[in-house]
């Protein structure tokens, strides 16, 4: 599992193309073309676009496990996505746009696992797939809840919306994966 090597300017201009989205989609207008000629934004990997308001609450979370477009493309996608059609919450307003604060999570290949020893809490992320079910959380998600190596796999069993203890069953598959994580903040 490696992670795509991303500079600071990658980086700031990930994180421009995602608040331009956002503002364009919250005011009805275009989505922003963008001209990029790096071979990195150019790779194809998945992404997520985590929204959180001025008080750190969640207003918007959606992603790409995998992508095949190119990762500016994704992580633009993904950002209106967030802020106008992530089902747990309202749309992000336009009153909200000075408040808001931008996370972008890129994620490395998936890796399925056998042995849960393998999860490092704090590192990897989990997706847990069953059937017609799937949950992922990305790696942060556990470290801000102070969640143990069960707790985060009981969590994301949950998110899938199956039974907690639903990674002891055969026909469960569990990956990992790790991301590399940055937004305005930083």
């Amino acid at each position: 599992m490696e992670n795509i090597d991303l500079t600071i300017k990658h980086k700031k201009t990930l994180i421009k193309i995602a608040r331009q989205s956002i503002i364009n989609a919250v005011n009805g207008l275009e989505t922003p073309e963008h001209k990029i000629d790096d071979e990195t934004l150019n790779s194809t990997c998945g992404a997520f676009v985590t929204i959180h308001g001025s008080d750190g609450s969640l207003m918007g979370c959606i992603g790409n496990i995998v992508s095949e477009r190119p990762l500016w493309e994704t992580v633009r996608n993904m950002a209106t996505e967030s802020a106008l059609r992530d089902p747990r919450f309202p749309p992000v307003s336009s009153g909200q746009l000075d408040d808001i604060n931008i996370e972008i999570s890129v994620l490395s290949p998936l890796k399925k696992i056998e042995n849960l020893q393998e999860i490092e809490v704090g590192k990897h992320g989990l997706f847990i797939k069953k059937d017609f079910y799937q949950g992922l959380l990305l790696p942060q998600v556990a470290a801000e809840y102070g969640w143990n190596r069960m707790q985060f796999l009981e969590q994301t069993c949950f998110k899938a919306g199956l039974s907690s203890n639903c990674y002891r069953q055969g026909n469960c598959e569990i990956f990992i994966f790790s991301a590399v994580v940055f937004g305005e903040k930083d």
